[in-house]
């Protein structure tokens, strides 16, 4: 019975089992996102082309790199902050994990981008803020964790204006990739839920 006790509390965990390790993890790749932006800063916004195409399937890859894109400095900003503080709290399940519901959410918000996006570029992080929104709000359900549930609360409580970017209405906001992120989160904490029941089960 004790390793099922041990699996469930990793389940309901909501620091990360090693910090440091996950805010080197999401720091750098926020440190990275300004990287990017300096460089196409320089060149003169020579990246901003290279989003997501929607139904151009001569830019495929441009799924893989859009996140990295963003239109200036304040569009970099806007996504560094609310990156830092979900993504902290998305990894409270370890790297691994983190990995892992990052790469759902990155590929849901993509694709979706594709299907039915408007004929555009679209850049931005912010599918994955949606994203890790969305996952921290509904993982406490699944997890049936009060503490989750808590953190999910203060979360909304912060960033729960931001839901709203889902909606069409916005010139020049991709609300596409906001609209798939956040269902990329909920794909994401499902099949964390599951992968944890699974693990209980197997113990």
């Amino acid at each position: 019975m004790e390793p099922t006790a041990v699996s469930r509390d990793v389940s309901k965990r909501v620091i990360p089992p090693h910090p440091l390790l996950s805010a080197l993890v999401v720091g750098g790749f926020v440190g990275l996102l300004f990287v990017i932006e300096a460089f196409d800063t320089i060149t003169g916004q020579s990246l901003e082309d290279d989003g997501v195409i929607p139904r151009d399937f001569s830019e495929w890859d441009n799924l893989i790199w859009y996140p990295f894109i963003h239109g200036d400095w304040g569009h970099v900003m806007s996504n560094a902050g609310p990156l830092l503080v979900l993504g902290f709290l998305a990894s409270s399940g370890g790297i691994k994990q983190f990995l892992q519901v990052t790469v759902v959410i990155w590929l849901t918000s993509a694709l979706g981008i594709w299907i039915i996006g408007a004929p555009a570029s679209h850049i931005g992080a912010s599918g994955l803020v949606f994203g890790f929104l969305t996952f921290l709000l509904v993982r406490g359900v699944f997890a049936r964790s009060a503490l989750q549930i808590l953190i999910a609360v203060v979360v909304f409580a912060i960033y729960g204006y931001a839901l709203w970017g889902v909606l069409p209405g916005q010139p020049g906001v991709s609300w596409e990739a906001h609209l798939f992120g956040a269902l990329g989160g909920i794909l994401a904490a499902w099949g964390v839920a599951r992968d944890n029941r699974a693990g209980n089960l197997a113990r």
